[in-house]
């Protein structure tokens, strides 16, 4: 069993009877729903709702019983993976496209489980890539100047075959931005959240409930 099998098999156990559970996206996430579904399919009752279009369609096909998020009002277990995950258990998240939908899920969840491996892990958020933020597409160059304003550096995020500009499920625009390593991420995400035209970012602060390392096997478990 490959580690990313291994992190998602054992949070799948933590799943209980009639619990909703939200289903990330990306590789670990896939293993996640995959190993949730032979739970449910060994007689587990659980719902599920997903954070994207993908991972729908792969909760589908793999039999899981799938609600939408309009019809949530909370749920009980929110898992996904993440690009960074920092000492304080802040994570960046959004390198796809679904930023809205997972932070509402992690929001709402009674419980963030993150899974990873440890090349995932870094002193500050932002320090291998750059966070992703969501934007009005009337509203970009506004949001982008007053980021700017205060140090930040970047641009909008091209699409897949570089001919274009990357749009979100829903119609968004997303910029791809550094900020000074000097910031502390409660400072970040507070101007993040208070910048008018931002639809929503990639920093994930003080969400995630436990994450899971796995690394050759063995699996390191961290609590907020």
């Amino acid at each position: 069993m490959s580690d990313k099998a291994l992190v998602a098999s054992h949070a799948a156990n933590l799943v209980e009877n009639g619990m909703i559970v939200g289903l990330g996206t990306g590789s670990t996430a896939n293993f996640f729903i995959e190993a949730l579904a032979k739970r449910h399919a060994e007689g587990l009752n659980v719902t599920t709702v997903a954070s994207s279009y993908i991972s729908a369609i792969k909760a589908k096909e793999a039999g899981l019983p799938l609600i939408a998020i309009e019809q949530l009002t909370e749920l009980d277990l929110y898992v996904d993976g993440a690009d960074e995950v920092s000492p304080d258990l802040a994570l960046l998240k959004g390198r796809g496209s679904d930023l809205v939908r997972e932070k509402l899920l992690a929001t709402a969840s009674k419980q963030f489980i993150v899974l990873v491996d440890e090349s995932k892990l870094v002193n500050r958020i932002g320090e291998q890539y750059p966070i992703p933020i969501e934007v009005m597409p009337f509203a970009w160059q506004l949001v982008k100047q007053h980021l700017a304003n205060v140090g930040a550096t970047g641009t909008l995020r091209p699409n897949a075959s570089k001919d274009g500009l990357a749009m979100t499920s829903h119609g968004s625009l997303v910029l791809e931005m550094v900020f000074d390593a000097s910031l502390p991420p409660a400072e970040l995400n507070h101007l993040l959240n208070n910048t008018p035209g931002v639809v929503e970012h990639g920093l994930f602060y003080k969400l995630a409930s436990t994450v899971f390392i796995v690394h050759d096997g063995k699996i390191e478990t961290r609590h907020a």
